[in-house]
């Protein structure tokens, strides 16, 4: 067991962590971040995807103790982060068709987060290759680029092609 202290969503959590607990596994089972999916546990679907230090990876392919002095953010952490926009982003999810079982939804909002956090301006065809690595079974990923589309171009990200 080893002493680790973060930042969890904007506050700090302090506690004991065996030295082979998954950040995945500390997330979800030890402090209740419900968005925290466990589908491969190889890092390849994207379903357990947080911010770290604001960066996306995949919590599944961490252990615990490496967050320890800094900052990770959750679906759940997004959600707060953006309260002024996070209507706009359900809503956008539901009429495009993107939200379907769930599963893979939380790993897209922090998809998503990063490219609003970073102010990246991409084109579809970038969002398309950001997309890719997030697996989702049920939409296909034609609703979910058209999510991503229309979000950006609600807070002006969006590039449409040949504008470069």
């Amino acid at each position: 067991m080893s002493e680790i202290t973060f930042e969890l969503n904007g506050r700090r959590v302090a506690m004991a962590a065996a030295a082979t607990l998954s950040l995945a596994d500390l997330l979800r089972s030890k402090l209740g971040a419900r968005s925290i999916h466990l589908g491969c546990e190889q890092g390849v679907c994207g379903a357990c995807t947080i911010l770290l230090d604001g960066r996306s990876v995949r919590s599944c392919l961490m252990l615990a103790a490496q967050v320890d002095g800094r900052a990770v953010t959750t679906a759940e952490g997004v959600a707060e982060r953006y309260a002024e926009l996070w209507g706009e982003i359900e809503s956008t999810f539901l009429s495009e068709g993107a939200f379907q079982c769930g599963y893979c939804t939380s790993g897209m909002i922090v998809c998503l987060s990063e490219l609003l956090d970073r102010r990246l301006r991409l084109t579809s065809a970038e969002i398309a290759e950001r997309l890719s690595g997030q697996i989702c079974r049920c939409t296909g990923y034609a609703p979910l680029r058209s999510a991503f589309e229309s979000i950006l171009e609600k807070v002006d990200l969006l590039v449409r092609e040949g504008e470069r």
